[in-house]
C-alpha cells in the first residue's frame, strides 16, 4: 500500500474528519457527520484509494 498523501493533505484530512464526526456526535449536523470517518482513515493511513485512480499524489517523497 504505496502512501499518496502529504502532511498537510493528510493533517487536514484528519482535521476534517474529526470535525465531521463531532459534528454528529453532538447533534449539530446530524447523522451525515458520521461520513468523516472516511477522511479520518485516510489521513490516517496515508493513502487514498481515490487518488490511486486518479493518479494523484501529494505526497513529495514519491516524487523522487
Amino acid at each position: 500500500m504505496k502512501k499518496n498523501e502529504g502532511t498537510i493533505d493528510r493533517a487536514l484530512r484528519v482535521l476534517v474528519g474529526l470535525l465531521l464526526i463531532a459534528g454528529a456526535f453532538t447533534h449539530t449536523i446530524g447523522v451525515w457527520g458520521y461520513i468523516g470517518v472516511v477522511p479520518l482513515l485516510t489521513g490516517a493511513l496515508g493513502m487514498c484509494p481515490l487518488y490511486t485512480m486518479l493518479g494523484i499524489d501529494t505526497c513529495p517523497l514519491s516524487r523522487r
